[in-house]
């Protein structure tokens, strides 16, 4: 299930300033590269620093370039990685919306019926209707954003390492290297940083949503490309937490294939193999097929609190800055509802802290729900086949948003194991945070 400006709200005057009321001088507007004559050729100056150019960074860039009646575009740098191992590799985003959205053009494929299937095999389906559940490609993502970039021509974008972020008496400074070893510096009144954590904070509770998949083509059509296999719980089920396998089809002869774990440590590469052996044949059925490409990816779920301000000028976006909803994993809607709040703060003149993209009374909900499944007070796959069975998808899927009220929330506790749930949330506060020790 899966798978960042200092500008003054002005006039037409020929000061520009920024949030502070810092007077920018010509040469520091528009992300200017400083000139000979006095002056470090290689230092680039911008109201916002971006780094990392993944669903976040490339999400914030993209809306600070937009016009905004009423409110100065501010420059941008954006510090992406150079091609290697800290660039991520080619994911899979998944997420739903409704109507039409402002990344459609880079969705792959979209679907209105979602089917689970219990541990027993009993299928249920959903109409999730007005919703549709959105598949995009991280490479398609990139390449949508990157076209509209260019054309606004207020993102400057740079290719280095980010060795040091520094914070200055009005904004910061990051110090990168490039590919040929050349040093340069950036400096901005902003640096929004969505770099992954060297290691997760503290937490009383962390599993890992850890899934590989295939990319799998049939030599005739099996799969229904109307109806996503939202979670098939079919597959043997691990010792603590949950498994199951999702399937996204593509065409009738095509679809990506995934088994995914909830639980405290990732699987060898031979043992997902084994798994996917065993869903596609034994449980999905599928006979002769070719893997034309593979997915693999880690994601914590965890109660941990995410610094969301590292520095007075830099803060931390995306899963970094606690975009990613604890009890799922999924990332991408709450990086587009965190990024969204940013740039409005950038664009109002206020002090642009990121939010969290999920509700404190969310973030407590899926603190119990994780003790629940970590300690075994429930059964995994009983118990979202339970939620499945009793809840409207729709409603559901509100509630993974943060979109639903407190009463409506209760009526879905009520359809849980309630007992072993009061419990879990009476264990919850007491328990110590603690160091997660890594993947």
């Amino acid at each position: 299930m899966h798978l960042i400006v200092a500008t003054g709200v002005t006039r037409r005057t020929e000061q520009v300033t920024s949030a502070s009321g810092r007077v920018l001088r010509p040469e520091c507007r528009r992300g200017a590269r400083r000139r000979r004559g006095g002056r470090d050729p290689d230092m680039h100056e911008a109201d916002v620093a971006i780094i990392g150019a993944g669903a976040a960074g490339l999400s914030l860039a993209h809306r600070l370039s937009r016009p905004a009646p009423g409110a100065r575009r501010p420059s941008v740098v954006l510090v992406d990685a150079p091609p290697g191992p800290l660039r991520p590799p080619r994911r899979t985003w998944c997420f739903w919306e409704s109507g039409r959205g402002s990344y459609d053009a880079a969705v792959t494929r979209s679907w209105q019926r979602l089917r689970v299937h219990g541990p027993t095999g009993e299928p249920i389906e959903h109409d999730i209707s007005p919703l549709r559940y959105k598949m995009i490609h991280s490479d398609d993502f990139e390449s949508l954003i990157e076209h509209d970039l260019d054309r606004s021509g207020q993102v400057r974008r740079i290719e280095a390492t980010v060795e040091s972020v520094e914070g200055l008496s009005q904004g910061a400074r990051i110090d990168v290297r490039t590919a040929d070893g050349h040093r340069e510096f950036v400096r901005a009144r902003w640096v929004f940083d969505s770099r992954p954590l060297g290691s997760l904070p503290a937490a009383r509770t962390t599993l890992l949503q850890h899934f590989h998949g295939w990319f799998v083509r049939t030599g005739r059509p099996v799969f229904d490309p109307a109806r996503v296999e939202f979670m098939d719980l079919r597959t043997p089920q691990p010792a603590r937490g949950l498994s199951f396998g999702y399937v996204l089809p593509t065409r009738p002869d095509q679809a990506l294939v995934e088994y995914t774990e909830f639980s405290p440590a990732v699987l060898s590469p031979d043992a997902y193999d084994r798994a996917l052996d065993h869903y596609t044949g034994t449980v999905l059925g599928l006979e002769d097929f070719e893997v034309t490409a593979t997915e693999t990816g880690v994601i914590p779920m965890t109660d941990a609190r995410f610094a969301r301000q590292t520095g007075a000028s830099v803060f931390r976006i995306g899963a970094a800055g606690g975009a990613t909803r604890p009890a799922t994993g999924y990332t991408f809607a709450g990086v587009q509802r965190q990024t969204a709040a940013v740039a409005a703060a950038l664009r109002q003149g206020r002090r642009p802290v990121p939010p969290s993209p999920h509700s404190p009374r969310a973030r407590a909900m899926d603190a119990v729900l994780l003790h629940a499944l970590d300690s075994g007070l429930v059964d995994g796959a009983d118990f979202f086949a339970r939620l499945f069975t009793r809840i409207p998808m729709t409603r559901l899927l509100r509630f993974l948003d943060g979109g639903t009220r407190p009463h409506e929330e209760l009526a879905i506790g009520l359809r849980t194991p309630v007992l072993p749930m009061l419990r879990a949330a009476a264990q919850v506060p007491r328990l110590p945070r603690r160091p997660f020790p890594g993947p």
